[in-house]
Order: structure tokens, then sequence, then C-alpha cells
């Protein structure tokens, strides 16, 4: 990349400014990344306990569920389910992390009294009531889940990005801005020598004819014929 710049102290002014630029888009992104990283494991810390709530809570509603159909039967549990008339809503909103828009999710209608159940106290058991608290339980745990696992996703993703910019800059753009400005200052160098040179080798060449004009004159002095006065 080096031969490709021309060494003048245009381009080295420009190729010091640029350096100057990248080494603090270098440390900024360096911030930036290592940030993005201890938020990103505060997230893991609590995708880990959202997991382990979730695969309890699943755990909690098959046995529930599982309790409701040999007490009650098939057809009593789904009878049950098919009552519910006012289903869950979610909205999704964002939010802002470390320059990072994530979802946060946001739900209503999961857990519900027996009366918004829709199936009605009378002909059901305490066996299907612990069954829907069970699986309005698992919902809000899925719910959950899916928001942080999206969020820790993003995060993951933004934090790749970054490392890969930094190592860009790190590996690749300033050791080839590096590279040009040794090569360029090398070549001022070299051509200020050359311009020392060169000049030194005028002002000895001038010396030399000064010293050979002023030869010839006194050499002419010397010739000329003294006359005697009348």
């Amino acid at each position: 990349m080096a031969k490709d710049v021309k060494p003048t102290r245009k381009n080295l002014m420009q190729i010091e400014d640029r350096i100057e630029l990248s080494e603090r888009g270098h440390d900024t992104l360096e911030k930036k990344r290592d940030g993005l990283i201890m938020e990103f494991m505060d997230i893991l810390d609590q995708a880990q306990d959202v997991r382990e709530d979730l695969d309890d809570s699943y755990e909690r509603a098959q046995r529930a569920i599982n309790m409701a159909r040999a007490m009650e039967g098939d057809v009593a549990v789904r009878g049950a389910a098919a009552a519910l008339k006012e289903h869950p809503e979610l909205t999704t909103q964002s939010k802002n992390i470390m320059g990072v828009v994530v979802p946060q999710i946001e739900s209503s209608k999961v857990r519900k009294s027996l009366d918004e159940r829709g199936y009605g106290v009378m002909g059901t058991s305490a066996r299907i009531d612990e069954a829907a608290e069970a699986y309005e339980e698992l919902l809000e745990n899925i719910i959950l889940a899916a928001e942080v696992e999206t969020a820790m996703k993003k995060m993951l993703e933004e934090i790749e990005t970054t490392k890969r910019r930094v190592n860009a800059l790190e590996f690749k753009l300033l050791p080839d801005l590096y590279d040009n400005q040794e090569y360029i200052e090398q070549k001022l160098e070299e051509q200020e020598r050359e311009e020392i040179f060169r000049m030194k080798k005028i002002k000895a060449k001038k010396e030399e004819e000064e010293d050979e004009l002023a030869a010839a004159e006194e050499a002419e002095e010397e010739a000329e014929p003294v006359t005697a006065d009348d």
C-alpha cells in the first residue's frame, strides 16, 4: 500500500491526521466493546435464571395438566381450555442499551381470576384451576425468556460487529497508515539528504569557480607590464 502513496509533506500531514482519528476511533470502539460485553454478561446471568424458571414452570405445568387429565378426564380439561374468551395480549416496545435497540415485551391478561377463565367454578375441580395457574405462569416465563433471549442475541451481534471493527482498525488500517507514514518520512529524509548534498556540490562548484576566477585575475595582474614614470 505504501508504494501507492506519493511521498509529499501534504500526504504525510493527511496520514498523520488519519492516524490520530483512527486511534481515537479505535479507543472509542474498544470502550464500547468492553461496555457491551459487561452488559451482555448481565443479560446472560438474567437469561440463565429465566431459563431455569422456564424449565421449572414447564415441569410444574406438565405435572398439573397430567394430574387434571387423570382426575377430571381429557374432555373436561379440553372443555375448560376452550371456555377461555380473553386471550393474552402482547405489546412490543424497545429500549436502548449502549446504542443497541432491544425489544421490551409487555403482556396483559396472562394471569386470570377464576371468573376470567370462562369455565366457571361449578363443574370443575381445583386440579383444573391448578393446571390453569401453572400454564399462566409458564406463559409469563415464555414471554420473559423471548425478551431476554432476543436482547442477548442482538447484544452478541453488536459485540461481534464492534470486535470486527476494532480488529480492522488494529490489524489492518492502522498498520497500513503507520507503514505509509514511515515510508513517506524515509523518502522525505532521503530527498532532504539529496538536496543537502546537491546544495553542497553547488556551493563547492561555486567556490571552485570563484577561486579559479580569483586566480586568473591575480595572474593577469602579475603578467601586466610595469611602465616607468617620465
